[in-house]
This record gives structure tokens, sequence and C-alpha cells, in this order.
């Protein structure tokens, strides 16, 4: 059942794994909102939570406490029948291996057309659809071909042609340009844009490659299981009222490309919390403790005054600790030892003398 409100909404989002005695916390309350026909990739270090996410809006894993409301269907309350129902029918998959979605002893149309079949479509609307997606990824001139024939960023075509076979109303993309040089990068972001743009598919990626996420509508940074910042892709005011001049006193003329901006917010969550970037604290010398303060112009966020914070402060007991020497501590201790004992020895007369 489709829904007329965001594609994905992931509010409050936990996921924890249990390795043997312990409990690793791969998403800590992940906040996230995606549009329907939503072109957006996925950033981060390893071990944030990308993978986890994924899995998860895929329907490959459950989440443990939260929201992740797909297309209206809220993941964490489905049924094992309902969730793999969800799977087959709302979902399509992009892996880094294009092998994960092929086989390799069936030609390019068998690839694409075998998830229709498992899936009961008809005979002319299965070779219909098959022969739409051959066409729009460029590859029906060589539908007979068989894997072997077909170079990485063809076979990385096909594998996209066959997550699109169940017509799925999102594509989850695992670094599908992670495995190709930049000229066959381009033509896969390409063809994906192309698919964004035609059907309306919602794209969620996940990539490391810069230029890769510089061709999104938004990119959302991950880190420590929570959405830290975000980069929205907007084309430039001026560029559109110059573009509409030249197509109206030109027609035939081709306008140029349109130049776009690109905005970077930093992600606030329900309880007001934000990740401020790594390099902005090292620059202004924040550690583990800040003063904020509110200005006409905004909020204001500087390092802490007057008060040493924690790491400076160990650092120091460990400087001290080390100066000292075996022999220093030992004479130390005694001393405390023997003002507490005098100090004790006091309160006990004074309690005799009451």
């Amino acid at each position: 059942m489709a829904s007329n409100g965001p594609m994905i909404l992931c509010d409050s989002l936990v996921k924890i794994y249990k390795v043997q005695d312990l409990e690793v916390f791969a998403l800590q309350g992940l906040d996230l909102v995606i549009e329907r026909g939503e072109f957006m990739a996925l950033v981060g270090p390893s071990g944030s939570g990308k993978s986890s996410l994924m899995n998860i809006l895929g329907g490959l894993d459950r989440p443990s406490a939260g929201k992740a409301i797909v297309d209206g269907q809220d993941l964490l309350k489905l049924s094992n029948f309902a969730l793999t129902r969800y799977r087959r029918q709302k979902v399509g998959f992009v892996w880094q291996q294009p092998s994960r979605n092929l086989i390799p002893y069936l030609s390019v149309e068998e690839n694409v057309e075998l998830p229709m079949i498992v899936a009961g479509m008809p005979y002319g609307e299965r070779k219909a659809w098959t022969r739409e997606l051959l066409e729009t990824v460029n590859l029906w001139d060589r539908r007979h071909h068989s894997l072997a024939q077909l170079s990485g960023g063809e076979q990385q075509r096909t594998a996209i042609g066959v997550s699109l076979a169940n017509k799925p109303v999102l594509l989850l993309a695992d670094e599908p340009t992670g495995e190709v040089d930049t000229s066959t990068a381009q033509v896969i972001m390409d063809t994906l844009r192309l698919l964004n743009e035609q059907y309306g598919l919602t794209i969620l990626l996940v990539t490391h490659d810069v230029r890769v996420s510089g061709q999104v509508d938004r990119v959302v940074t991950i880190r420590d299981g929570r959405t830290s910042s975000e980069r929205v892709r907007r084309l430039r005011e001026q560029s559109i009222a110059e573009e509409a001049v030249v197509v109206a006193e030109q027609p035939e003329a081709v306008a140029a490309e349109p130049q776009v901006d690109y905005h970077e917010y930093v992600v606030v969550d329900y309880a007001g919390r934000l990740q401020l970037p790594r390099e902005y604290l090292e620059a202004m010398g924040i550690s583990d403790r800040a003063q904020v303060d509110l200005t006409d112009e905004g909020i204001v966020v500087r390092p802490a005054r007057g008060v040493a914070d924690a790491s400076s402060q160990a650092a120091r007991v460990s400087e001290v600790a080390e100066a000292w020497g075996p022999q220093q501590q030992s004479k130390d201790w005694r001393l405390r030892v023997a003002d507490a004992s005098r100090g004790l020895r006091g309160l006990l007369r004074q309690k005799k003398e009451q």
C-alpha cells in the first residue's frame, strides 16, 4: 500500500548487534527523511552505520528500536512473510560487485527477465518491460551476449536492469561505481540519473567517491550512528532565468549547462544535538566542552574558558606521575597516609573530650 508521505522516514532508529557478551550500537537514534523521487547519497567513515541503515531499509535486517517507514510500511512491525514480500515488491538492489545480481551462464536478456518469471509476470508484459529496461540502460543491442562478453560497466548496467525488474519504488545502490574507471563510472551515474528522472525512482546510494557524491541531489553524512550533516544541490536561480531567456529568444539555441550551488547544513536531531565537523573543532581547540552564546547573528560556539578539559587533566596527571617516579610516588603516598592518621587521631581526641 503506497503512501503520500515521504518515501523514507527514520525516527530515532537504533540497531544493536550482539557479539557474545558485547553490545555494539551501529545506529544510535538516527533521524532521516527522504522524499519521493529524490536521488541522494549516503557517506561516512567505515563503521559509521551506513551498511546497517541500508540493510534495514532493504528489509535484510530489522531495527532494534525506533521507526523505519518506507512507502508507508513500518519495517519494525512487519511479519517475516510481509518483510519478504516488501523486498520482492518495493526494493531493488545494486551492489559493488555486479556478480551478486547476475547469473553467469545466462544472457543479458535472460538475466533481466528471470526475476519477472519468478514473480509470475505475464509473457507479453515481461517481454515489453525487459526491452524497455535494456533500452534505458543502452544494452538492447547486446541482449544476447553472455556476461563474459561484457565490460565491467556493461555488467553493472545489466545489474541495474535486473534490480528494476520488479518495478521497485526504491533503489538501493552500494558503491555502484567502486570497481570501474572514471569514464565508466560517469556512464553508470548518467544511467541512474535517467532512471530517476524517467520513472520518478527514489535512489539511495552509498559511496566514498567524491565525484559521484557531487552529482546527486543531496548528500547525507553519517557519523557514529547518527546523521551529522547534509549537502543539498541547487541550481542557481540566475542560471535558470538566463536559460529561460535564451530559449524564449532563440528556440533553436542550446542553453548552457546551469550552474550549481551546494549548501552545507548541520543536522540537528530531536533533542537539539548536532555534530560539528571534526576539523572545525580542532581548528578552534574545542574538545569535550564548549561555550554557546546567543547573538543577533545566531548561535556562536566558542572554546570553553576557565575550564580544563578532561583530556588535558588526564595528560597533566600522567605527566606529573611520570616525573615523580616510583620512589617519589611511594614517598608521597606515605606522607598522605601519615597526614590522614594525624587527622583521625585529632578527631578521636575531640570526641573523648566531649
